[in-house]
């Protein structure tokens, strides 16, 4: 669209045209509302975050643009390998073996990025690009309050400017967060996961298990002086993403090293990165004779900060925070573009309602915090635990919870841990730890010959991925001398706990939040009313369908259930990727 083409009022103003924005809009438009989306950059866009997880596919089919997706080309992901612990073996997640449809990508993040936002242009958003909104105006310039206009600024002829007002507003602008930054200034930085991440590509780089069924599935490996983590993420264009991250203080101990053995002359930015890529010989062996590339149209190697970071709330009047622009997990387990996408249907349920007048705008907010609240700590846990097993530390990251977030997912699985249904209280340091310990397996690397030899010979109702989750204690109890049934009935029951990482999104998301489950159905999306029932805990859901309550008791568990109860100690992997 032309550059002085940006209306003067919409219904729905989105900021930002990343993952999160243009779902969101997406989803908005589709409804038949006015959508607008400004975004400043210039699309394709280079964009880091290229490994996504089997709620991808899913998510994009709800606009009809999984097959548009699956059809250009990426790289397909059957799954994920990682190595935590440098003797043992690595743990390895199959996305496909239980349910083909869980297949998912890494992707280059230009196209993919890309083709979401011009697939909003096409379901009707209006969209304008290299437009930056640099100031909002709110009701009484109380920037607690509603916000009522944006003003915006073309950034390649800043003599084109002018104000925007809108009904709605949806802030996608990513880590800047104008909404976060600028007017609540509420972000929250995580101090147990403050790294810095530095990355390049590879030419030539060897593929994770060539001729199997785990072919060009992404290796996480841990550093073997426990200060972080490498990937290694083949791509379709024959390049291989290959990153570092790293703790703050150990990146910048392992520099000052460098400095003094280089005669006080300061290492680069390429030298400090290829020194950690030697922490994970793993991924060395991956690498072979593989190139750095060093002629494209990016730096060689790219750095930014890593730190983690939320917030006490994601939505205010007529307003709502989404992706990056809410909070930002550690990418170990490649959630990215996942919590952009349940923020962004989040988002769009919410204010479909509101629009529609079914419910109050206060009652839409509690749902989409809630919603974008338990999201976020339920990875923040399953990451901790990781880097507890890497650092091999045992440091209080109580103070790193949002305990209201942290509480409402706290309370779904402390039975589990506790082996009761006390959910009045906060939780003590001791259970935090042992949560995050007990964390550390979610699923257990077994070989897929024993799985299929496994499940041939138990029942079927036993062995079935969408059944009720039965406890580690249960299955103890059913196959006591079965060491491998065992396993088997372990990893199958932590899939089910693992929420929008494997299973659909219809099964994934049927819990109730804030009283509410969200409404997909094309035309009609919206909230779904849940009336509290005494005793009952809140999980968060999305509805394909009608509510389903009888479901909710199982579907409580979602995420953590089993995670939390499986045999950390014993076994010493983790494989949710």
């Amino acid at each position: 669209m032309s550059r002085s083409a940006v209306p003067k009022k919409a219904q729905i103003l989105v900021l930002g045209g990343g993952p999160a924005g243009s779902y969101t809009a997406c989803m908005l438009a589709l409804e038949g509302f006015d959508v607008v989306l400004l975004e400043a950059a210039k699309f394709p866009r280079y964009h880091i975050g290229e490994s996504m997880l089997p709620s991808c596919p899913q998510f994009l089919k709800l606009i009809d643009l999984e097959e548009t997706v699956e059809n250009f080309g990426f790289c397909n992901k059957p799954g994920a390998a990682l190595k935590l612990v440098g003797e043992k073996k690595e743990a390895y997640t199959d996305f496909i073996r239980t349910h083909p449809e869980n297949r998912s990508w890494n992707v280059t993040r230009a196209d993919f990025d890309e083709i979401l936002l011009r697939h909003a242009e096409k379901v009707g958003v209006k969209v304008f690009e290299e437009t930056r909104a640099f100031s909002i105006k709110f009701v009484n310039d109380n920037p607690k309050g509603r916000p009522l206009a944006v003003k915006w600024q073309n950034i390649i002829d800043r003599n084109v400017s002018g104000t925007v007002s809108f009904e709605y507003l949806v802030d996608a602008t990513g880590r800047d967060g104008i909404m976060a930054q600028k007017y609540l200034k509420h972000r929250k930085v995580n101090t147990s996961l403050r790294n810095v991440a530095c990355w390049g590509y590879w030419k030539g780089a060897g593929v994770y298990g060539v001729g199997t069924s785990r072919e060009n599935a992404p290796w996480f490996e841990a550093h073997t002086e426990e200060s972080g983590w490498n990937w290694f993420i083949p791509l379709h264009n024959g390049m291989t993403s290959v990153g570092v991250v790293i703790n703050e203080d150990a990146g910048n101990q392992r520099k000052l090293a460098a400095k003094r053995a280089n005669g006080g002359v300061a290492s680069t930015l390429k030298r400090h990165y290829l020194d950690c890529l030697q922490l994970s010989p793993g991924l060395i062996d991956l690498l072979g004779d593989a190139k750095l590339l060093e002629d494209g149209p990016y730096p060689v190697v790219q750095s930014a900060s890593d730190f983690s970071y939320n917030a006490p709330t994601y939505s205010g009047d007529h307003y709502r925070l989404i992706g990056d622009a809410a909070a930002f997990i550690d990418p170990f387990f490649s959630s990215g573009v996942h919590l952009a996408l349940t923020g962004g249907l989040a988002a769009a349920v919410s204010i479909a309602s509101s629009i529609r007048g079914e419910y109050s705008e206060t009652e839409g907010c509690k749902y989409h915090d809630a919603k974008i609240g338990v999201a976020y700590t339920r990875f923040l846990v399953v990451v901790l635990s990781a880097y507890k097993q890497m650092r091999a530390q045992n440091r209080s990251v109580l103070s790193d919870f949002d305990e209201d977030n942290f509480d409402r997912a706290f309370d779904i699985i402390r039975p589990v841990i506790q082996g009761d249904a006390d959910v009045g209280r906060r939780m003590s340091e001791d259970e935090l730890q042992k949560l995050i310990a007990l964390c550390g397996s979610a699923l257990l690397p077994v070989d897929p010959e024993v799985y299929a030899r496994v499940v041939s010979r138990l029942d079927t109702k036993l062995v079935d991925p969408r059944g009720a989750i039965v406890t580690p204690e249960e299955i103890d109890l059913l196959v006591p001398n079965d060491l491998e049934a065992r396993l088997v009935l372990k990893e199958i029951n932590a899939r089910k706990s693992t929420g929008g990482l494997f299973l659909t999104i219809s099964d994934s998301f049927e819990e109730v939040t804030a009283g509410f489950s969200a409404r997909v159905h094309r035309g009609n999306i919206g909230l779904i009313s849940h009336a509290p029932k005494a005793n009952s805990t809140s999980g968060f859901s999305i509805q394909v369908g009608k509510a389903r309550p009888s479901h909710l008791p199982h579907l409580l568990l979602l995420f953590f259930g089993v995670v939390l109860a499986l045999l950390f100690h014993q076994y010493g992997t983790f494989g949710v990727v």
